[in-house]
């Protein structure tokens, strides 16, 4: 199984680690990460694989959601299958 993590906000040091270390924490396989840097904004895009994830899919969800609440960023994390159904034209 395959879930998207999505992070939104201002640009500073070490959003990228911090998130890949969270994924490292819960045994998620981070697979593909596209970021960018719009104005000062910070956007990224990382494909993950759930498949030896540790913990349910939710409470990492809602795990990640406080972080980025801390963090003044906002993080969201679903599985593949919504995301591409998000998504289709």
């Amino acid at each position: 199984m395959k879930a998207i993590i999505t992070v939104i906000g201002k640009d500073k040091v070490g959003i990228l680690a911090m998130i890949a270390n969270e994924c490292a924490k819960a045994n998620i396989n981070v697979l593909d990460v596209s970021q960018t840097i719009v104005d000062g904004f910070f956007t990224m895009t990382m494909s993950v694989d759930l498949e030896n994830m540790e913990t349910s899919l939710s409470s990492f969800s809602d795990h990640m959601d406080q972080l980025g609440k801390e963090k003044d960023l906002v993080i969201r994390v679903m599985h593949q299958d919504i995301f591409d159904s998000m998504h289709k034209i």
